[in-house]
């Protein structure tokens, strides 16, 4: 009997060697032996039962867990090259800054400069984030017509195809795992119909980052994703009031549409002073939606949101409805580490910075390369950090970026801090 590879699963060879089933989402760590059995299994004329020294119990499991399969698998596969470690697995891939959308909470309405955390001197001082640049206010989301996309983007910058063919060619090599497409809105993007095309080439897991009020069923027919992620930041009136009148029903239809297409489908929900009451119906409709994950989070004071107070929230106010996420969300984490390790963003302007709220300090360009860009950020262990509570393995400190925000991107994110106290309070 010969064994295969099944096609939607890819060996990575990161800091422990794994498999990853691309469509199940799911990361196995292996030892060396399964390891080249494996890799001799991804060859075009597979494997038998003999050259396993893991055993028919391992094939089994490989088979049950569609790593394996019976049926001849003759695909193109990538080469097997040991990542850098830490390893690069999760990549934002904004291709476009265009959007058709102006929401009143959008980060990227305005450029905002927040040192990246480097590790402290050896000498004791107090870290110091720079300061805030706020930039020009823009007025509520409309809805784009029928007939016509109405863009908006300060610059309109887009990666072009041959940049995203190569970042992804790159970040595949560098054994990645997870790419997240995201905007401003990329469906926009001029050559989106190209992009999407190429993405059956690479052997990761597409998400698709967007609003929803451009996946019709036409745009589902041939979008070539994994999973779609869409933004719904409360029910009718609470997401119309930050996005603009008439967006949640097509985000609330988008969202049913690209589940019954086949579509994993996840929610992102910011909390806003508009929301606070529509998490536990939001939740249920979810739940019953069969959504993948629900990423709640409380949205960093930055880009247009500085100039709509009305959203904003104290620590104590927003910390706690982090309770209500469902799933791992878009990227994981590794104990002993602060927030993003295995992250990195890839700006449509070529830039390259540590996620994309760091977009104003970037570490450099794609011309560069990912590796090189990525071997300049450092790690943040959380020994570093100024946490002292009993959660900090859990809860890794928060977001780096946000504390930046409440003045030492080295200090606690209260908003997190909020959400392990309520939770310890309530349990």
């Amino acid at each position: 009997m010969r064994y295969f590879l099944a096609r939607n699963a890819a060996l990575k060879w990161i800091e422990t060697p794994s498999v990853y089933h691309i469509e199940k989402d799911d990361l196995y760590a292996l030892g060396s032996d399964s390891f080249e059995f494996l890799n001799n299994c991804a060859t075009v004329t597979g494997c038998d039962a003999e050259s396993a020294s893991s055993g028919a119990e391992f094939i089994d499991y490989c088979l049950k867990e569609k790593i394996l399969t019976k049926d001849k698998v003759s695909v193109k596969r990538p080469p097997l090259i040991k990542s850098p470690d830490p390893s690069l697995r999760y990549l934002e891939l904004q291709i476009t800054n265009k959007c058709n959308l102006k929401c009143r909470h959008c980060f990227i309405g305005a450029r905002n400069i927040i040192t990246l955390p480097q590790p402290l001197p050896s000498r004791e001082g107090k870290s110091r984030a720079s300061p805030i640049k706020a930039g020009k206010i823009i007025n509520k989301s409309p809805i784009p017509s029928r007939e016509r996309v109405r863009v908006w983007g300060a610059k309109g910058e887009e990666l072009s195809v041959n940049q995203i063919k190569g970042i992804l060619k790159e970040f595949e090599e560098m054994q990645g795992l997870r790419v997240l497409i995201t905007g401003g809105e990329p469906l926009i993007h001029r050559r989106f119909e190209e992009i999407n095309k190429l993405l059956p080439e690479f052997f990761v897991r597409k998400v698709l980052f967007t609003n929803g009020l451009l996946l019709n069923k036409k745009a589902l027919k041939k979008l070539n994703v994994d999973e779609i992620q869409i933004s719904l930041d409360g029910l009718k009136d609470a997401h119309d009031s930050l996005r603009g009148k008439g967006t949640f029903k097509l985000a609330i239809e988008a969202a049913k549409r690209a589940i019954d297409s086949g579509f994993e489908v996840s929610i992102a929900t910011m909390v806003h002073t508009k929301n606070l009451d529509d998490f536990d119906e939001m939740e249920r409709l979810f739940k019953d939606m069969g959504i993948k994950d629900w990423t709640v989070d409380v949205p960093c004071i930055t880009g247009r949101l500085v100039d709509n107070p009305e959203f904003h929230l104290s620590p104590e106010q927003g910390g706690k409805y982090m309770r209500y996420s469902l799933g791992n969300g878009p990227h994981a984490g590794t104990p002993g580490f602060a927030c993003g390790l295995h992250l990195m963003a890839v700006m449509a302007d070529g830039k390259v910075s540590k996620c994309t709220f760091y977009s104003a300090s970037s570490v450099g360009r794609i011309e560069e390369g990912l590796r090189k860009c990525w071997q300049k950020i450092k790690p943040v262990t959380l020994d570093k950090l100024k946490c002292d509570c009993k959660h900090i393995e859990s809860c890794r400190g928060g977001c780096r970026y946000r504390a930046g925000l409440l003045g030492d991107p080295f200090g606690k994110d209260l908003y997190k801090c909020n959400f392990y106290d309520y939770n310890l309070n309530n349990s």
